[in-house]
């Protein structure tokens, strides 16, 4: 395998769009993301600016990892969100001790199943850990098997939350965890 696995730079927001728009564009993202293709593409440059640049090389509290191909295309990308004790998350509940929150995992399907995934996420946790996460978790669609399959691989667990979601009446989303080690 030879891609570069890094940090974005945050002059390159032109490519965590366009693999963000590719990301969204994918058959079962409605599973794995809870923005749609049309709702980011509509969105002006700024807001993807101020997006890579908040998660970008040397930032402290979320860090976007993406795999460079030896021809510079970006083939895979996930991010890892710091989560402070004492805040709330995304869905109002209550952070009870530091965690990474792993979002945004996407790989390219011509790049699927080459092990590139595994080095993403070794990647992320590496940097959760160096962060001084206690715990990395993230959460996944009840219905988006080969997730599900890839996450319990990788060692997640299900922690027993259930995230109900609001966009989405009757459907849910399954929190599943890693502790360090």
């Amino acid at each position: 395998m030879n891609y570069v696995i890094r940090s974005v730079r945050a002059e390159e927001w032109p490519v965590a769009k366009e693999l963000r728009l590719a990301a969204l564009r994918d058959p079962i993202a409605h599973l794995a993301f809870l923005e749609t293709y049309d709702e980011a593409v509509a969105k002006p440059d700024s807001f993807w600016q101020e997006r890579t640049a908040r998660v970008a090389e040397g930032a402290a509290g979320a860090q976007q990892v993406i795999a460079e191909a030896p021809d510079g295309t970006w083939v895979g990308t996930l991010t890892v969100l710091l989560e402070e004790p004492g805040t709330t998350d995304w869905a109002g509940f209550p952070v009870e001790r530091k965690q990474g929150h792993v979002v945004g995992v996407f790989v390219r399907p011509e790049e699927r199943g080459n092990g590139l995934t595994e080095v993403l996420f070794d990647a992320a946790l590496e940097w959760a850990w160096a962060a001084g996460a206690e715990r990395v978790r993230l959460i996944v669609h009840e219905e988006n098997g080969r997730a599900l399959r890839f996450y319990r691989k990788m060692g997640f667990e299900p922690s027993g939350v259930i995230v109900p979601l609001a966009k989405r009446p009757g459907e849910r989303e399954l929190e599943f965890v890693i502790e360090r080690e």
